[in-house]
Order: C-alpha cells, then structure tokens, then sequence
C-alpha cells in the first residue's frame, strides 16, 4: 500500500468502526485521481450495508478528507458496498468468502490451468484452496493475478452455494 492509502485507511478505518461498519478495502487510482473506498458490515449476509448508511459515511469521509486535505490534487472519492461478486484483494476478503464460488486467475499454470472456478475450501495466511470439480487447488496469494467472487443465481427449490 502507498504511504497515501496508508494515510487513508487510518483515517477513514476508525470513523467508520464508530458505527460498526468494517473498512474493507481501499484503493487510489488513477495517480491520485480516484478514491475508492468499499465499506462491509461484519456479517454482510445476514445484515448487509444500506444504501443510506453508504450515503450517510460517504458524506462524512468526503468531510474529513476536505477537513484534512491528505491529497494534493484534485479527486473523485467513490464509497461502496463489495456487490454481489466481490474482488478477492485481502487475506480478510478470502476468510469472508469461504464456502463460496469463486474465479480465481494466476499468473502461473496451476494443474494446467490458469483459471479456477470452484468453490473456496480454506485459506491461511499464505495460501487458500479451491476445489475446481473435486480437485483441491491450493494456491498462494502471490500466484493470484485476479481473484473475484462469482455470483450464482439461484432457481427455486435448488440449494447452491453463492456470492
């Protein structure tokens, strides 16, 4: 993380803790020019973040960076949700997505594959596991060149696994 995004989580990470909200992830993009922030509650299945609780920090965290300035230029801040199909950029994201189907891409031929779509089994801190139609992948976090959750539509009466 830059000494920016630094700066950013350990402010924005305590003013959303307030009010119960986990800061889930933080990027700056574009040289600057875009902050994304995406914000999760801590069991986002059984009470997911709202819209207006969304609205509401978002208005504070633009405040507080307007207040403290920690960006030289001129930015656009962007507040979130993770959505349906999340990105998988933290060991945290992984711990919070087990059981789930997830699209994993790496840099790498794992068991010939550079794609593996299935369900994450495990994860520690080096590395996690995928079980791609009964074959148990495990791959370490450096390996991963994208990762994301997949979200499966469910039809009635049928009992998958979803994001």
């Amino acid at each position: 993380m830059s000494s920016v995004q630094d700066r950013l989580w350990e402010m924005i990470e305590p003013h959303v803790a307030a009010v119960g909200v986990e800061l889930d992830d933080l990027e700056v993009l574009n040289g600057g020019q875009l902050v994304r922030v995406t914000l999760d509650t801590p069991d986002a299945e059984s009470s997911p973040l709202g819209v207006d609780v969304i609205a509401e920090l978002s208005r504070g965290i633009g405040r507080m960076l307007d207040a403290e300035d920690p960006i030289e230029r001129a930015y656009t801040l962007e507040v979130s949700s993770p959505g349906l199909e999340r990105k998988l950029r933290r060991k945290t994201h992984y711990d919070k997505s087990i059981g789930r189907i997830v699209k994993i891409k790496t840099f790498a031929l794992i068991d010939d594959e550079k794609t593996h779509t299935g369900l994450l089994v495990s994860a520690d801190d080096d590395s996690f596991v995928v079980d791609v139609d009964g074959n148990r992948r495990r791959i370490t976090y450096t390996d991963v060149s994208s990762a994301r959750t997949v979200f499966v539509w469910e039809k009635p009466g049928q009992k998958t696994q979803h994001a």
